[in-house]
């Protein structure tokens, strides 16, 4: 008996299990064609009636969201269980659209109170009864589209709950904001998106395909788009409500950004960096875009975000590279992307290369914003030039390639380019942007004016570039007067010394004032040139004409008929100085007047504009004046050799220019007392002596074009040839240098002298410890297939492809780089300026005899012990062994040399 009660128990069970299955299906349709049914025909019946409605509806979603939250309990039925709840939801979502659509959205209308016995009492209540349905609607689809986020079978019910909850917001946005936190919803698309690329990045970037194909990569993004499009459709509904979830936002389009070139460091994932720019880039800028171009938010929330988005502080690394030279290019890993918390945006370095991918949006999209965000960008570019010079983005920025999405092209999709190439566009784009706003053109302005004299290469290079587009394309006028400052500028702190010094203000300035004059039509250079260079009687004008001579001015872009007066008369200028000083050189060094301040202005001259290529070697050739040259060459290194320490190195300068004028006069090399200068430069630099001379250290890269040339003599081979071994020594002499920049030049000079010599015996010319001969790992073991596998590189270099990707190896170098670069820049910028007390006098004699402000003795003292000590540091730095500490501390020496010349400058008696 019990047997049997237990096997009626268990197939009434089964019966139950039977008949629920069933239940579902049928209560699932019975509920679809209910809801169909009042879709069709809204009612506008009796408070009960409106509330039984209303109480129908709230079941029915509650039971159809209970049946897919469980669905992996009727695993037997789930597909079609999800085939018949999709219709249901849909259905509900289509009664919603209906019964907006039978009433009018009015928030102020529901909430007025009224009697009790008004006409408009039942039409409240119906607007309340089409509120509650559709906010419940959209409570439950919006609790169903994070469920159905994990994926799975559930995907179309993702589809069809986050699409409703989208409709619905967009049917009544003023009502709807009170009684939903349209907030929560964003954030929670936004969390949804996140957490979506970071499985597609884990996964991508642990593929075992050789190279990932980018219609693959875009299947893999498939949801993220899916949720920003979503949020960005909310978003540009409900602005005031996006913005407090600004944090958020501004993550997840960073993310995006940062992980374009994250894969781009890649070749086998450079398919996902295209996928991302084309892909999911444009909708993450769009729900940026939402909230700083909307006119529902104050300006000061979008500057607000403006600040949050581009911090000027931002956390470096350099410890870490200075202490690991090899360290990987791509150091930030894929999982720090992930970890970095909103809070922490501001300040951390792992987003840095997304911030600048959002600011170059920024500008390329500057046509379309309203005029505070225009004025809003133009205040941050110096923060982006900060950014530009981190050590990460330094290393992008010169060395990386990155995907470009042209909309505006007649085959529009992604292009590869140079990163830096896609900074300088997107800034002149805002240029010509701001130039129409005067508040945001005043900004800009006054940003390209400050960072003339940005400590950090980069920076300068950039904002000369934008002189030079503004230059291009300004008018007349508005060239006219950006001269007329930056000569005005010029003159102000012109002085004789610092018009010798590479890094002095003077040349800073003069060099921008060059590149800027290439730019600019004949008839204004013509006028600068008669008014700053033709008059060279006052002190003055000798300073400003030797400056920008030597930061290549343009002579080219004179008219033919000045141009050939500036040219003869720099030629002639170098003749009569030669003639007056072939035997004997002698340089008035002491205070005087005129020219005498500046020794040897015609050589410096004529060595800058034949180094700038402006004027030809057919305009040097006089077959009377030339056979005097080499003469002169002896002269000068004589006189180097009997100078006094305190003048050594205005000898040193002279003797380099010298070097520069030579190399340019092939036809000397063939000259029989050519033989004798060689000599002479063999016994001067190949003695022993050189590293001890910080002096003539500063002549190596001079000496390593002279040799280039020596490829057009003929010499015996042999050991009994004096010329041949002079030669092959000096090459030695440049060969051994280990310092990064003599050794490019060294292998130029030497490749241009092995690819046209005569001379057989190249292998004589190769010193065993040349820089290149040695390893990268220890650099301490030589290998001579080394600096010939280097060398072969270098004379294969024409044939070489255009485009090029860099290594990691590479890429890490421009790292270490950029640190040591990002140190100097701070550096530079603790060195306290010192302002100028008294305006420079255009006459000479005023200029040179200025009364300056006499220290006491002891400081004077103290100053003359300073400079002794910084020449015997620099002495020993030339022996140092150490590229690495070479660079630190001549870094530091710089600075030091540079302030003690500013307190020399205060007094006569230093």
């Amino acid at each position: 008996m019990d047997g049997e009660a237990k096997r009626n128990n268990e197939l009434q069970s089964l019966l139950e299990a039977i008949n629920s299955t069933e239940l579902i299906l049928d209560s699932l349709s019975f509920s679809s064609t209910t809801i169909s049914a009042l879709a069709r025909s809204p009612i506008r019946g009796e408070k009960e009636v409106m509330l039984i409605t209303e109480n129908f509806v709230v079941e029915v979603l509650s039971f159809t969201k209970t049946v897919i939250l469980e669905i992996k309990k009727i695993r037997s039925i789930a597909s079609e269980v999800l085939k018949v709840a999709q219709v249901v939801l849909d259905a509900a979502i289509k009664l919603c659209r209906a019964y907006s659509q039978a009433t009018k959205w009015d928030s102020y209308g529901i909430n007025i109170n009224r009697n009790e016995g008004s006409k408009d009492d039942k039409m409240v209540d119906y607007r309340s009864h089409v509120i509650s349905i559709t906010v419940c609607t959209i409570e439950n689809l919006y609790e169903l589209g994070i469920f159905a986020a994990s994926g799975g079978s559930l995907a179309s019910v993702l589809n069809v709950s986050w699409k409703g909850v989208v409709s619905l917001l967009q049917l009544g946005k003023g009502v709807l904001a009170e009684k939903i936190v349209v907030g929560d919803i964003i954030l929670t698309l936004v969390s949804l998106a996140i957490e979506s690329l970071k499985s597609a990045s884990q996964a991508l970037s642990t593929t075992l395909q050789e190279t990932l194909a980018i219609s693959e990569a875009k299947r893999t993004f498939l949801p993220i788009k899916f949720y920003l499009i979503n949020a960005v459709r909310i978003s540009s509904e409900f602005p005031c409500e996006a913005i407090n979830i600004h944090k958020e936002i501004t993550r997840c389009v960073l993310l995006i950004s940062s992980l374009g070139i994250y894969f781009s460091k890649d070749m086998h994932l450079r398919a996902a960096s295209e996928a991302l720019a084309e892909f999911l880039e444009p909708t993450s800028f769009l729900l940026l875009h939402t909230l700083l171009n909307s006119a529902e938010i104050k300006p000061e929330s979008k500057f607000l975000i403006m600040d949050w988005l581009f911090e000027d502080e931002i956390e470096s690394d350099s410890v870490k590279l200075q202490n690991n030279v090899n360290t990987a290019a791509k150091s930030t890993s894929l999982d720090s992307l992930f970890t970095v918390d909103s809070d922490a945006i501001p300040r951390t370095k792992a987003l840095i290369p997304g911030r600048v991918i959002v600011f170059l949006y920024l500008l390329k999209t500057s046509t379309v914003l309203r005029e505070e965000m225009v004025l809003g960008i133009s205040r941050k570019l110096e923060c982006l030039l900060n950014i530009l010079t981190h050590e990460d983005v330094y290393s992008s920025i010169l060395g990386l390639q990155i995907p470009v999405l042209c909309s505006f092209v007649a085959n529009p999709g992604v292009v590869w380019q140079p990163m830096l190439s896609s900074v300088l566009h997107a800034l002149k784009t805002f240029i010509i942007v701001a130039s129409s706003s005067d508040p945001a053109w005043m900004e800009v302005e006054t940003f390209l004016y400050e960072n003339l004299f940005h400590p950090h290469f980069l920076c300068v290079e950039i904002v000369t570039e934008l002189w030079g587009f503004i230059m291009r394309h300004a008018e007349t006028d508005m060239v006219n007067c950006i001269l007329n400052r930056l000569f005005l500028f010029l003159k102000t702190i012109a002085t004789s010394e610092p018009a010798l010094t590479p890094n002095s203000a003077l040349r800073k300035m003069s060099r921008p004032i060059c590149v800027l004059l290439t730019y600019a039509p004949p008839a204004i250079v013509d006028h600068v040139y008669n008014s700053a260079l033709s008059d060279n009687a006052s002190f003055l004008s000798y300073v400003v004409y030797l400056a920008l001579l030597m930061e290549g001015f343009p002579l080219d872009s004179l008219s033919d008929k000045i141009k050939s007066l500036a040219t003869q008369k720099i030629v002639t200028a170098f003749y009569g100085f030669m003639e007056t000083n072939s035997c004997e050189l002698g340089l008035n060094i002491s205070p005087g007047s005129g020219s005498s301040t500046l020794p040897g202005l015609p050589v410096y001259a004529l060595s800058s504009a034949l180094r700038c290529s402006h004027i030809k070697n057919s305009v040097l050739i006089d077959d009377q004046k030339t056979l005097k040259v080499p003469k002169f060459m002896l002269s000068v290194i004589h006189g180097y050799k009997s100078a006094t320490e305190t003048v050594r190195d205005h000898y040193a300068r002279l003797l380099g220019m010298t070097l520069d004028i030579i190399s340019n006069m092939k036809h000397l090399f063939g000259l029989d007392e050519f033989e004798k200068v060689i000599l002479e430069l063999h016994n001067l630099f190949a003695s022993g002596s050189t590293d001890a001379d910080a002096f003539l250290y500063q002549c190596k890269p001079s000496l390593a074009s002279f040799m280039a040339g020596l490829s057009h003599m003929e010499m015996a081979e042999g050991e009994g040839s004096a010329l041949f071994s002079a030669v092959w020594e000096l090459y030695h002499v440049i060969l051994r240098e280990r310092h990064w920049a003599f050794i490019h030049l060294a292998i130029s000079s030497f490749g241009y002298f092995a690819a046209r010599t005569s001379c057989t015996q190249l292998w004589r010319f190769v010193p065993c410890d040349a820089a290149l001969s040695y390893g990268t790992n220890t650099g301490n073991e030589t290998n001579e297939d080394r600096f010939m596998s280097e060398l072969k590189g270098f004379l294969e270099k024409e044939v070489a492809l255009n485009e090029f990707t860099l290594s990691e190896e590479q890429l890490s170098l421009l790292d270490k780089e950029g640190m040591a670069l990002k140190k100097l820049s701070e550096l530079l910028n603790t060195i306290p300026q010192v302002s100028v007390s008294e305006t420079m006098e255009i006459n000479a004699e005023s200029c040179v005899n200025k009364k300056k402000r006499k220290l006491p003795g002891g400081i004077c003292e103290g100053m003359e012990l300073l400079q002794s000590g910084l020449k015997v540091m620099r002495n020993a730095l030339c022996r140092a062994d150490s590229v690495e500490l070479r660079d630190e501390i001549s870094t530091q020496l710089s600075c030091l040399e540079d302030v003690i010349s500013r307190l020399i400058g205060l007094s006569d008696n230093v």
